[in-house]
Parts: C-alpha cells; sequence; structure tokens
C-alpha cells in the first residue's frame, strides 16, 4: 500500500466517525421532546422538564458546532502538512529523538489546547452558568489548565521518553516492557489517584461523626465490608452536579462523596448509593475493569510494533523523515475504528455491571432508596430521560434511568 492510499484512509476514517456521530446526535435529539414515561413522570415539573429540553437542546448545538470545527482543523492540518511542520520545529531544537519527540507532542498538544480553550470557557461560563450548574470561578478555570498541562508534561511526557527509549534499546520487542511500564503505572494510580492526584485539584475531608456516617457503618459492616475511609470532595467548588465514587483496593479502598450528593440526597438515599458502589467491588468490577483495560492496552501495543518501523506511516502523514512519534499519530488514526468496536464492547460490559451493582444495593439495602436517589440526581443535572437506543447503544457505559428503575422494581 502506498503512503497516498493510506492518507486516503485516514481522512476516510476521520469523515466516517464525524458523519457516524451525527447521526447519532441527530437521532438522540429527535427523541428531547418525547412525552415522559409513565415510571419517569415525577421526575421533573413541567417547568423544570422544559429546562431540561432547553439545556439538551443548547448542549446538542454547542457540540454539533465543536465538533464541526473540530473536524475542518484537523482536516486543515493535513492538507497544509501540519505535521511536517511541526516536526521540522521539533528538529531544529534537537537532534536527540525523544527530544524531538517530546516537543513534538508538547506543541500539538499544548496549541490544540490553546485552541478549544475557548469552546470549554463558553461552555463553562455560559451554558453551564446559563442553567445553573456553574460554580468554577476563573482563577480556578485557570489554575485547573495549568495543573493539567503540568501534569500531562510530567506524567505523559515521561511515559512517552520511556517508551521511546525501550523502542532504540530494543526495537520490535518494546511493546513488552511499554505494556509492563503501563500496568504499574496503571495500578499504581488505580490505588493512589484519589490520594495523590485529586488533591491537586480539589480538597477531600474525612466525612464527619455523625448520623450519616453510622448509617454507612452499619451498612458497610452488615455486609462484611471494612470501610474506615469515607472522604468529601468539594465538588460545589466548580458544579452542583453530584457523584459519588469508589477507588482504590485493599488498604487503600475508599469511598468519595461529593458534598453536593450530601446536599442533594436524603442519607437513606446516600447509603443506597454507596450499596450501589460497593455491590461493584464485591461484584469484582474494578478488578474486572483494571484488567482488561491491561490486557487491551496490551494487544494495542503488540498491533503497534508490528506497523511502527514502517515508514509509510509516517509518509502517510507528509513527513518525509520516518520517526516513532509520527508513526504513533497515524497508527493512532488508523486503529480508531478498532478502538471504537472495543469501546463498544465495554459499554456493553459496563451496563451489565450496572444493573449488577443496583442488583446488590435492592438486595442488601433499598431498592425505593436508590429509585428516588437517581431520580434526584437525573433531575438535579437535567439529564436525558428519553434518549435514542441507538445512541445508548453506541454511548452510554450505564443503562438508562428508566431501565434501571424497572429492573430494580422486577
Amino acid at each position: 500500500m502506498s503512503a497516498t492510499n493510506l492518507f486516503y484512509i485516514i481522512i476516510a476514517i476521520l469523515i466516517i466517525n464525524f458523519i457516524i456521530d451525527k447521526i447519532l446526535d441527530t437521532l438522540n435529539a429527535k427523541h428531547f421532546n418525547d412525552e415522559l414515561p409513565l415510571e419517569l413522570q415525577d421526575v421533573y415539573d413541567e417547568s423544570e422538564y422544559k429546562k431540561s429540553q432547553s439545556y439538551k437542546a443548547t448542549n446538542h448545538r454547542f457540540s454539533s458546532i465543536t465538533s464541526l470545527f473540530s473536524l475542518l482543523l484537523t482536516l486543515g492540518f493535513f492538507y497544509f502538512d501540519g505535521f511536517e511542520f511541526v516536526d521540522n520545529i521539533a528538529r531544529s531544537y534537537s537532534n536527540n529523538s525523544m527530544v524531538i519527540a517530546l516537543l513534538f507532542f508538547g506543541i500539538i498538544m499544548f496549541a490544540s489546547d490553546i485552541i478549544t480553550t475557548p469552546f470549554a470557557y463558553y461552555k463553562t461560563f455560559v451554558i453551564e452558568e446559563k442553567f445553573g450548574f456553574n460554580k468554577t470561578t476563573i482563577k480556578t478555570f485557570i489554575f485547573d489548565k495549568i495543573k493539567g498541562w503540568l501534569m500531562l508534561a510530567i506524567l505523559g511526557g515521561g511515559i512517552l521518553a520511556l517508551i521511546i527509549w525501550f523502542y532504540e534499546i530494543t526495537g520490535t520487542k518494546f511493546w513488552l516492557y511499554a505494556w509492563a511500564l503501563i500496568t504499574v503505572f496503571s495500578v499504581f494510580m488505580n490505588m493512589f489517584y484519589a490520594k495523590l492526584v485529586v488533591p491537586l485539584f480539589n480538597k477531600q475531608i474525612p466525612l464527619e461523626e455523625g448520623d450519616l456516617r453510622d448509617k454507612i457503618s452499619a451498612y458497610a459492616k452488615t455486609v462484611g465490608f471494612k470501610l474506615n475511609k469515607i472522604f468529601v470532595i468539594d465538588g460545589s467548588k466548580r458544579s452542583t452536579k453530584a457523584n459519588a465514587y469508589f477507588s482504590g483496593f485493599g488498604s487503600e479502598k475508599r469511598v468519595t462523596l461529593y458534598d453536593t450528593l450530601i446536599n442533594d440526597l436524603e442519607e437513606e438515599e446516600i447509603v443506597a448509593v454507596l450499596a450501589h458502589e460497593i455491590g461493584h467491588y464485591k461484584r469484582k468490577h474494578i478488578i474486572f475493569n483494571l484488567t482488561t483495560s491491561i490486557l487491551l492496552t496490551g494487544f494495542t501495543l503488540y498491533i503497534l510494533s508490528l506497523l511502527i518501523s514502517n515508514p509509510i506511516l509516517s509518509n502517510a502523514l507528509g513527513v518525509e523523515i520516518p520517526s516513532f512519534h509520527i508513526g504513533l499519530i497515524a497508527f493512532g488514526l488508523l486503529y480508531s475504528p478498532i478502538s471504537e468496536i472495543t469501546g463498544l464492547i465495554m459499554n456493553l460490559f459496563s451496563r451489565k455491571f450496572e444493573y449488577q451493582a443496583d442488583n446488590y444495593a435492592k438486595q442488601t439495602y433499598k431498592a425505593q432508596s436508590l429509585i428516588t436517589s437517581l431520580k434526584k440526581l437525573s433531575k438535579n443535572s437535567l439529564s436525558n430521560l428519553t434518549p435514542h437506543k441507538a445512541y445508548v447503544f453506541m454511548h452510554y457505559s450505564h443503562p438508562t434511568l428508566l431501565e434501571r428503575i424497572k429492573n430494580l422494581k422486577s
């Protein structure tokens, strides 16, 4: 296959992905104004439902504009040999392949983030502000950006540098060392993310003594779940939307509750949400997801090792001097259809796991408390209660609210 043909295949993948996404978005948008099923008619009153419809329509229009802009920007970058231009800039500063790669990706990612920052600003300070969700200040927005850049430079740059080093000293066997590195990093981050990374962006404090902590501890004891670390995170610093999550394992396992969740839900409902999260742990979903992610990473790296040395990858992006970093970009674009398929399969598993976690909460606590909590959380985030089935199949990692309620009542 020639570099020209590969170039057109990459362009076709980008355009086809865009068209599929727009078709799904359009199908989904046609259901924004559907009449709510009987089981969901108590989620919104009339004015709230109109507000949710407006929120969905606004986000749909904004998403259409941003995705079209992204596609046109990407196609323009291809057409005007943007990769070669950035590669030449990086090469003008060093002859070291590792330094060139780090400069190349640094320029690409920093420029991309700068270009898309106005959209992020508009999303946060116009759309989310209009519908009463935004609590982020300009200062927090800017500092989040800076912290994100620093983390990407340190962690992302460090991992990329090691992978390139593995490639230079081991050739095509680099994928084994890269896989081992990413595996160790993934397990480490899974265990210590809440302790090391979250504090850079949010404050976490132990849940204070009181009725809620007593109820959580009593429930955890009834299901034989040792839980000493229950934290509250200041999610209200950025948004009114609520959440809770389980992280870590072994001695590092902890439950984190957003302060917005505590404000929005009754204590019984919070315990029901926690029962759902413990259900994920008890059913070993966290271990499954981590193991599957590691295996998929190994598979992807192996395929990369078979192709990365072929100069056609770099040539397809208009770069005459073959290199690992240009080949990596081309491979990522070519691999995206496979990534979509694996993502689809993982979503199928994820939806199944959500049912299992719901069932665990139903069996060990109170189904009705979980139902009312799900309804309140959907209401407070102006969720789409009538999504198109095709959109759910392709994009949802959770069953719809209606599906979860029917399952909890069965």
